[in-house]
């Protein structure tokens, strides 16, 4: 068990910015899974772990935005971040699966989109002459 936790230490300090934007959406959706899990389970306290650990990880992406310099597409991410966050505490309270699923859908898409901006920053930086316009790939 400890290999695999330094290993994760590894990806997470040698990942650049885009790719863990890509792993904290990763660990929220495979958080939520969980909770729905548990739901079905009828284990309540371990579907609230689970809720509040994903809850975290929006909080995380919430806070890291960059307001000054994100403009619309940071704002829009804020209110999408808001809105998932409180979602999911009626989803905790109601112990609905359905509603967590939602937010899962939500953030699979905004996870791919980053995850396809990241594949084209990475070849943005090993050809220098194609140039992407990331601001464009976000607003899509």
């Amino acid at each position: 068990m400890n290999n695999i936790n330094n290993y994760q230490k590894v990806q997470v300090t040698t990942a650049d910015r885009l790719k863990l934007v890509v792993m904290l959406y990763d660990g929220a959706i495979s958080y939520l899974k969980t909770a729905i899990k548990y739901i079905n389970e009828n284990d309540m306290a371990a579907k609230g772990i689970y809720i509040s650990k994903a809850q975290d990880i929006i909080d995380e992406l919430n806070n890291s935005l960059n307001m000054n310099e994100g403009g619309e597409i940071a704002s829009t991410l804020r209110k999408i971040y808001n809105f998932l966050y409180f979602y999911l505490v009626k989803a905790n309270l109601k112990k609905d699966p359905k509603m967590i699923q939602e937010v899962i859908d939500i953030l699979s898409s905004l996870r791919d989109a980053w995850d396809e901006i990241s594949k084209k920053k990475m070849g943005e930086e090993s050809s220098p002459q194609e140039k992407v316009d990331l601001t464009a790939e976000i607003k899509a």
